[in-house]
């Protein structure tokens, strides 16, 4: 027998680029599988910029509506944005409609995110990345998701361990492994996360080097040269008060971003008082990511 399909509700908004952050942080507190930030020609952050979001049946309901109506009721007193427009979508459609807004997408130096239903032109050099992200986000289109690519592309060396904590479509977890990590676990609260996820990791013939597991923090036992972590600041700052900075190998580091700017001061605090040095800050538009790093004596405790 059949699952029968879910009904989700998509929430979508389109703004000026300068105010996609604001929206999207908005809205990703109640899509727990993050936002899709989709650009037209000009490009982010010129705009317009169109924000989704898709909330899981049991998120439904006039009282999250009516939330996300004054929220951007708020957010309206400084910038110009339209009433969102809320459309009621199964699984299977929105799997189709996405790829209307899914391209092929260049990142860093050599990185190439492409959907599994296109062709691209590729050269010798290029590190492919294939998706069908289904309704996990995570195509390389946030600037956060971009973030942490660039990231991975200057870090990672072959041979590393990687932890992606709330790892959605799996793209980090996969775009690690194809740089040479030795092994990657990904992690997600989401189980139709987890469940795309994997089917990526399949798709990309990676499956001998990343795990996807159903969880969070507590999941991750283990030590890693890496950790990504692209969720929101609220949820950062509870990870490091729970021990993330022990998920790291001595000089190991940590990158976190999904914190929009005017946050990254409290996040820093948070990861500081978790022992971890801070030792770089990345901006992009109005987002920003913070990378620590556990030094030996820490680790040693």
């Amino acid at each position: 027998m059949e699952r029968e399909s879910e009904v989700w509700l998509e929430v979508t908004v389109t703004v000026d680029g300068e105010a996609a952050e604001a929206v999207a942080d908005l809205l990703s507190q109640y899509a727990p599988g993050g936002v899709a930030l989709e650009t037209g020609p000009a490009g982010f952050p010129n705009g317009p910029v169109t924000v989704r979001a898709y909330l899981p049946p049991h998120q439904d309901t006039p009282q999250v509506r009516r939330r996300i109506e004054e929220g951007l009721w708020h957010l309206r007193q400084i910038h110009p944005i339209p009433p969102p427009i809320f459309r009621p979508v199964r699984e299977e459609d929105w799997a189709e409609a996405w790829k209307a807004h899914f391209r092929p997408l260049r990142v860093g130096r050599h990185l190439l995110i492409k959907p599994t239903w296109q062709e691209a032109e590729v050269s010798p050099e290029d590190v492919v990345i294939e998706l069908d992200p289904g309704m996990a986000f995570g195509t390389g289109l946030h600037p956060t998701t971009r973030l942490c690519l660039e990231f991975l592309e200057e870090r990672l060396r072959p041979g590393m361990t990687v932890l992606d904590l709330g790892t959605g479509s799996g793209i980090l977890a996969i775009t690690a492994a194809r740089l040479g990590a030795a092994s990657v676990l990904a992690v997600d609260t989401d189980p139709l996360a987890v469940r795309i996820a994997r089917q990526n990791v399949e798709i990309n013939g990676v499956a001998d080097v990343v795990g996807v597991r159903l969880g969070s923090l507590a999941e991750a036992d283990d030590q890693y040269d890496l950790v990504l972590v692209n969720i929101v600041a609220r949820v950062i700052i509870g990870m490091a008060r729970a021990g993330l900075s022990r998920r790291l190998k001595p000089e190991g580091e940590l990158l976190v971003t999904g914190i929009v700017q005017g946050q990254e001061d409290e996040v820093a605090q948070a990861l500081r008082q978790s022992g971890l040095v801070l030792v770089e800050e990345r901006r992009s538009g109005d987002w920003v990511a913070l990378v620590g790093r556990r030094l030996p004596a820490l680790a040693r405790g």
